[in-house]
């Protein structure tokens, strides 16, 4: 379906194989594997940004077809401003750079990007909210984002993921506030084990792309692997697809 799915499940093959090789010459016992804790969950809806299921990809070996291996799915997860301010109903949409509209539902530029890439990928879709909406409008919202930042606040979320330890590869999409993750970023990454999985970043900005937003991540998820990440300008979300695209093919991951 997706050949950089098709190329993880591959290396994911012969990781196993050689492991099993090298057990058999030493003649060890294989050591049980810890899984990350459960946590309640909730996600949106709509292909990307809200949420949507996909499917494990199936994986191909140049000796023998190997059985797929449950947990081998991919999770876009995300924070947009337009999922967690407290917007008026029947906000004007074309009125403000900030909100978008997927499958009619509103949304923000990250997480307009967010459902491109679920569409692209077949992954399910994780909206980080938090549990108290910020302010209707954008330049309050980043005003508050700052006094977050500067009390290096953890603000509550409204959900948690639900069994994050099903998948092996997680694209983390969020806005650049003042150089740095918004502080409900922090939250989801401090409450969800991602020990062992590949995180994928992508950014919306105007104009500071990832800041040092990937050394956060790297610091705060210390078991994990970050690739090289999509940095987007806001103003150019809605019309990223191809971008997108073109990135999904370029990610050699595994």
């Amino acid at each position: 379906m997706k050949r950089w799915t098709l190329a993880l499940c591959s290396v994911f093959c012969a990781l196993s194989l050689a492991a099993c090789g090298a057990d058999d010459a030493a003649g060890s016992e294989a050591s049980s594997v810890s899984s990350s804790p459960e946590v309640s969950s909730s996600a949106p809806s709509s292909s990307s940004a809200p949420e949507e299921a996909g499917s494990a990809p199936e994986a191909a070996s140049s000796e023998a077809a190997a059985p797929e291996e449950e947990g081998s799915r991919v999770l876009v997860a995300y924070f947009t401003y337009g999922e967690n301010a407290a917007l008026p109903e029947g906000a004007d949409v074309s009125a403000s750079a900030s909100i978008q509209l997927q499958n009619g539902e509103i949304t923000g530029n990250t997480g307009l990007v967010a459902s491109m890439i679920a569409e692209a990928t077949g992954a399910d879709l994780f909206s980080i909210r938090t549990a108290e909406a910020y302010p209707a409008t954008y330049d309050e919202t980043i005003d508050q984002g700052l006094e977050e930042q500067n009390a290096n606040a953890r603000p509550a979320l409204a959900a948690q993921l639900e069994n994050p330890e099903q998948y092996d590869v997680v694209f983390l999409g969020y806005p650049n506030w003042w150089g740095d993750l918004p502080m409900a970023v922090y939250s989801f990454l401090e409450e969800t084990d991602l020990s062992g999985k590949t995180i994928v970043p992508f950014v919306t900005s105007g104009g500071s792309g990832f800041s040092d937003t990937v050394s956060a991540i790297e610091s705060l998820e210390p078991d994990a692997a970050v690739l090289q990440g999509l940095a987007l300008s806001a103003s150019g979300a809605a019309g990223a697809q191809d971008e997108v695209n073109q990135w999904l093919s370029s990610l050699a991951i595994g």
